[in-house]
């Protein structure tokens, strides 16, 4: 299911991540964010790594029961490319581009939203 983290204090959305049963049950055990990756298909600890932890403070279930939001408290940086969320880049629609003969790339304007606090290069080991 996707897991949804947001920081708890600020209410700012963290980043986006998904979760199996497994990584669900050992959220609840030990109060630690545990995903599940689709990529690597194993459990992805937050902060395994960089040591960017995200503690669970509370957990809600959506109308549906088919999306989960942690409000979390964020150790470092939640972001693997280094910022303190991976909403980073704001999208502004430009005007009259909306038409289907556009390419997407063309309709908005991406802007920087966050400065990088953290160098990935320093906190990622190379696979």
């Amino acid at each position: 299911m996707p897991a949804i983290a947001q920081d708890s204090e600020t209410g700012e959305v963290l980043m986006l991540a998904y979760m199996n049963e497994a990584s669900f049950r050992e959220t609840v055990a030990t109060g630690q964010a545990v995903y599940f990756s689709r990529s690597r298909q194993k459990l992805w600890r937050k902060g395994e790594e960089s040591g960017h932890r995200q503690t669970v403070e509370q957990i809600f279930v959506d109308c549906d029961a088919d999306t989960i939001l942690l409000k979390v408290r964020q150790s470092g940086v939640a972001c693997h490319q280094g910022y303190r969320s991976c909403f980073f880049r704001q999208l502004t629609p430009r005007a009259g581009k909306a038409d289907e003969a556009v390419e997407l790339a063309d309709l908005c304007d991406m802007h920087l939203r966050q400065e990088r606090l953290v160098d990935p290069d320093s906190v990622y080991r190379s696979p």
